[in-house]
């Protein structure tokens, strides 16, 4: 963390959902700078899309406080499925983020091709989704959260419905676009490669209750691929830790 203020930060948040015992967080912390990409990895039910979902205003914690220090910022939240309007051509789709805002009808087609554009999506504009690949859909969607010009994308496992080639290259074509606009982004995966791919920081969190368990932060800089990375000797250690703090985790929330 630098000197500034986070511009996310989760102070002490416990999360219990009506009619459950016990909680699905417990006494969960964190902060995230401005420009950074945080991973937040960990077996199922241990409340990561949880996270995700209180940030957006989805959901409100049981006690605690969220707090985004940015009164202008725009939060984009991009998800494991593309939820595309199936009667809407691309351009339309990504055009449906920016319809709330005060953009003219022109401002909105400009911003929504500029998006396209950096997902590579040029020239299937005018294509519907039933005419796309599942990679393709993926792009589409994360068009629609980029046209807004976000502060902050929260993703939650955004390319685990698709191939290992086509998540491989959406990874790397995610990073690049995440670098290359400074936005600040907080990924959910259950991947750790994708995690020490993207991130600057892993945070490790432990079965249900979720609690943050360890906090790794990836030393390979910010210009990375998984070809370089799986030449990297330390990569291989560091994945292997993460492994073995994962595991019993992992093992409990089978068991429960």
């Amino acid at each position: 963390m630098t000197g500034d203020r986070p511009l996310l930060e989760i102070d002490g948040v416990l999360k219990r959902f009506a009619g459950d015992t016990d909680p699905v967080l417990d006494s969960v912390s964190l902060a995230v700078a401005k420009g950074e990409l945080v991973a937040l990895i960990g077996p199922s039910g241990c409340g990561k899309s949880t996270v995700l979902n209180m940030l957006a205003g989805l959901v409100e914690p049981t006690e605690g406080q969220l707090r985004l220090n940015d009164g202008k910022a725009r939060i984009s939240y991009i998800f494991q499925r593309p939820r595309l309007i199936p009667w809407r051509n691309v351009l339309r789709n990504v055009e449906f983020s920016l319809e709330q805002t005060r953009l003219s009808a022109s401002e909105r087609r400009r911003a929504a091709a500029e998006a396209i554009a950096r997902v590579n999506l040029e020239g299937h504009e005018r294509k519907y989704p039933h005419q796309l690949s599942g990679g393709m859909q993926q792009r589409v969607a994360l068009a629609r959260g980029l046209a807004v010009e976000p502060s902050v994308l929260l993703l939650d496992e955004p390319f685990g419905a698709l191939d290992a080639l086509t998540r491989s290259y959406m990874q790397e074509e995610l990073l690049g676009i995440v670098r290359g606009s400074g936005t600040t982004a907080l990924l959910v995966t259950h991947d750790i490669d994708e995690a020490l791919l993207l991130a600057d920081r892993v945070l490790v969190m432990s079965s249900r209750p979720g609690r943050i368990k360890h906090e790794l932060r990836v030393p390979f800089g910010p210009e990375r691929s998984m070809d370089a990375l799986l030449h990297n000797p330390e990569y291989g250690r560091i994945r292997s830790e993460l492994r073995h703090l994962l595991r019993p985790e992992v093992s409990e929330a089978l068991v429960g």
